[in-house]
């Protein structure tokens, strides 16, 4: 048996103290992008595209964990315009939501690591003819940003979001 030292106690070994609780860490709120217009901006604060408009995302939190119907809901909730301040905000520009007057909802969607796919149902309502390359770049853009697509595949109703934009 070992001799203790002069001025020091025996080595003893202390219970281990009991394991604390796991700590619970809130769950952080998911951030999503949504894409909306700023008309005739001709690229200024965003992509250019359609009738000299500017294509620029904006992010919200988003109640669902899953980017993609989170992230088209933001989308298809988005009013525009008034109180959705945009790049140059001081300069009174705001937002164009060419989806704000229509009635869709999000039915379903899928990725398959290249493709997103996204169904819609309701009534499309489009201000005008500029209104049409706005509500194709708005979805395809805020489809493919949700969840890292190369290209996406919308479909309203049923048919292909081309064809329910066409104006006959």
């Amino acid at each position: 048996m070992p001799v203790p030292e002069a001025g020091r106690a025996p080595a003893t070994q202390a219970p281990a103290p009991p394991a604390p609780a796991p700590a619970t860490i809130p769950a952080l709120p998911h951030t999503v992008t949504a894409y909306y217009v700023l008309l005739d901006d001709g690229g200024s604060n965003g992509v250019r595209f359609g009738c000299n408009d500017s294509l620029v995302g904006m992010d919200s939190v988003a109640p669902d964990s899953d980017p993609l119907p989170a992230a088209i809901g933001a989308l298809l909730q988005g009013t525009g315009g008034a109180g959705m301040p945009g790049p140059g905000a001081g300069q009174g520009r705001e937002m164009y939501n060419a989806l704000a007057d229509s009635g869709l909802k999000f039915l379903s969607g899928s990725f398959d690591g290249t493709t997103v796919t996204v169904y819609l149902a309701g009534a499309l309502s489009l201000g005008g003819v500029c209104d049409i390359p706005r509500v194709e770049a708005q979805l395809t853009q805020t489809a493919v940003a949700a969840v890292g697509a190369i290209r996406a595949e919308i479909y309203v109703n049923g048919q292909p979001l081309k064809e329910a934009l066409r104006q006959d």
